[in-house]
Formats: structure tokens, C-alpha cells, sequence
């Protein structure tokens, strides 16, 4: 039976499978588990946790998690805040989204609507309050580039806070909520600016191949986005196998231009992307299949996706402790290889520490 906490009247459940509500459908129960659909219920979870003294672990749509067989001993708190609120500024809108929105929901919103800025970012599973964390990007765009503020609760401080774009100290795939300051914040909603009637974004090699020399509009590049994205198995597909899985299990590695030379010297062309501070960003997939972990590899019941080296998949009836030993197992013979550390995207939630 759930119990209820405090005046918002929150409803705290135990033991509940967390595997349902993720992706890659691993792990076990959350000892504690409540779905906080107002700020108030965000402030009244985290005075649970704390009066008890419990650890506390924000769940959002279950696309970048892997969840240990022995669950999480405390208590998972998922988000649920739901509604949209658009302001017109001049050539801009404004629109801020509250955390518990659908992440693709909230895109095909704004295409729709001829606001440009987030298309190319179609077909990610999750929730809105998730893609700031990971400073979520893909196919030329990153959230960061669109994001004006976060809007969370400072466990810290034991209150809501508006933080500025610069204040989440975004880079590639991180910010302030998954580095310095994990744990620190939960986040309620975050404010975009789109561009209202804007051009979208083609820099991306796959979609400069789909669409030639024809300049497509904002409803064409998102088709096309989540056709190449279908292709690889990375939209959620209950009759696709292959997208059991959190999509791309590993950053691509950043290394110095020394290091790319080595590389280099010893493996002849490697594919990789100039980045501006002249560090170079390397391919995972590549380094991945090279390594040995072709797609469709399978070992046991777990595997690499037929359609993508970047997605290690749950073939059946997986556990967590078989997609980590795979992990390991890529990043060892990656590092043996290449003397390159893969490091994965997904949080890791209820294991050692030293796993990553």
C-alpha cells in the first residue's frame, strides 16, 4: 500500500521494478519510489530522503540509465511535471517546458509551429528535464546552444533556483548536473529560444547526403532525422530488438592533436572531428569495431546492436550485471588497442563506485 508524506499528500511506494521504466528493461527495485507532479511534491520528496537518511535518485524517461539487479536502496523520485508555456520575443520564442514532458513530444511541438533550433534533435527518448544533464546533441545540434535557463530544486540550499546557460557550465555531453555538481540539483522545467520561422541545421554528413543540394525545411530535416535515427535502431521500437538498448552506450573520446598523431602514425586514417580548442573527438563506433565488437556481436544475453556499434542492446532476458561486464569488456580491448578510454554515456545506478 502506498503511504502519503506531507501536505502535498505525496505518494510513497516500495519496492517497485524500476526495470519497466527504462529502455533497456534491467535492474530491480527501487526500496522507495514516488512521481513528484508539482514542485511542491520535488521539495516534499527530497524531505523524505533526507529525514530518513536515504540516498535519492532522480528518474526521468529510463533512456540513460543502467539500473543494478539489486535495485537502488532508497528512494527514486520521478519527475512528472507536465505542461508547456510559449512567449513570442521578436524573432524568438521563448518556450519553457516543464521536466516530465516527452523530449520528442516537445520537438515535433516546435516543428510543427516553424521554430527552429531543436530538429535535428528528433527521436531522442526521454524526458525534457534530462537532456540538460548530459547536454543532450546529435547530428550537428546540442541543446545548449537553445537552452536560456534550468529551472530546479537546489537540494543544497533546500529551495528553487534559475540558473543561466552559463551558470550549467555545458560541454560535450556534460554539465554542472553530471560533473561538480551531481546530486546537487532536480530539475523542473528549462527555457529554450527558438528561432522563429529559422533556417534548420545542415552540417551533419548523413543528412548533407540525404538532402543533396535541396535545402529542406524544419518538417523535412526532422523526417529525416528520425529515418537515419529508425535505421540505426536508435528511436524506441517495442517490435525493433535492437532498440533495447540506451542508444549510445559510449561518449566518442576527445584526445589531444598529440595523441591523434600517434594514432595516427600507427593506425593510418582515423576517422575523427576537429573540435575548436584543437582537440579532436574520435569515433566510438569505429574504435569499437575494431576492437573486435562487430555489429550483431552477442555474447550470452547481451550484444551489439545489428544496426549500431554504439548500442550495446539487452538481447532477451539480460541482467545488469551481463551489460556491464560487456562494458568492461569493450572499454579493456579498446584501451589495450587504440590506448583510448571509452566513457560511457548512461549513469550507472546502484553499483560500485568504481564502475564507469
Amino acid at each position: 500500500m502506498p503511504m502519503d508524506y506531507g501536505e502535498q499528500r505525496l505518494k510513497i511506494h516500495e519496492n517497485v521494478p524500476l526495470a519497466p521504466l527504462t529502455t533497456l528493461k534491467v535492474g530491480g527495485p527501487a526500496r522507495f519510489f514516488a512521481r513528484a507532479e508539482s514542485e511542491e511534491q520535488i521539495g516534499a520528496a527530497v524531505a523524505f530522503a533526507e529525514e530518513r537518511g536515504l540516498a535519492l535518485f532522480v528518474l526521468g524517461g529510463g533512456s540513460n540509465v543502467v539500473i543494478a539487479d539489486e535495485g537502488f536502496d532508497g528512494l527514486v523520485l520521478q519527475v512528472a511535471l507536465r505542461g508547456i508555456c510559449v512567449r513570442a520575443e521578436g524573432e524568438r520564442i521563448v518556450l519553457t517546458a516543464q521536466a516530465g514532458e516527452e523530449w520528442d513530444d516537445l520537438v515535433r511541438f516546435s516543428v510543427e509551429r516553424e521554430w527552429a533550433g531543436i530538429e535535428c534533435l528528433s527521436g531522442i527518448p526521454g524526458s525534457v528535464g534530462a537532456v540538460p544533464v548530459q547536454n543532450v546533441g546529435a547530428y550537428g545540434q546540442e541543446v545548449a546552444e537553445t537552452i536560456v535557463s534550468v529551472r530546479c530544486f537546489d537540494r543544497r540550499e533546500r529551495k528553487f533556483c534559475e540558473l543561466s546557460r552559463d551558470e550549467c557550465g555545458f560541454g560535450y555531453r556534460t554539465s554542472i548536473f553530471n560533473a561538480e555538481e551531481r546530486d546537487r540539483y532536480i530539475i523542473a522545467s528549462v527555457t529554450f529560444a527558438l528561432a522563429r520561422g529559422g533556417a534548420p541545421r545542415i552540417v551533419y554528413e548523413d543528412l548533407r547526403k540525404h538532402f543533396g543540394a535541396r535545402r529542406p525545411n524544419l518538417a523535412e530535416v526532422r523526417e529525416a532525422v528520425l529515418q537515419i535515427r529508425r535505421a540505426k535502431s536508435m528511436v524506441i521500437d517495442p517490435a525493433d530488438p535492437n532498440s533495447r538498448s540506451v542508444g549510445s552506450f559510449f561518449k566518442n573520446p576527445v584526445i589531444t592533436a598529440e595523441e591523434f598523431a600517434a594514432l595516427s602514425e600507427r593506425w593510418g586514417p582515423v576517422p575523427h572531428f576537429d573540435m575548436a580548442d584543437g582537440r579532436v573527438k574520435l569515433m566510438a563506433a569505429w574504435l569499437i569495431e575494431r576492437a573486435g565488437f562487430p555489429r550483431g556481436y552477442r555474447k550470452g544475453e547481451v550484444g551489439i546492436s545489428t544496426n549500431h556499434n554504439l548500442a550495446i542492446i539487452n538481447c532477451g532476458r539480460a541482467t545488469a550485471r551481463e551489460i556491464v561486464a560487456l562494458k568492461d569488456e569493450i572499454q579493456r580491448r579498446v584501451a589495450e588497442k587504440f590506448h583510448v578510454w571509452l566513457v560511457p554515456e548512461p549513469v550507472l545506478i546502484g553499483f560500485d563506485k568504481s564502475i564507469v
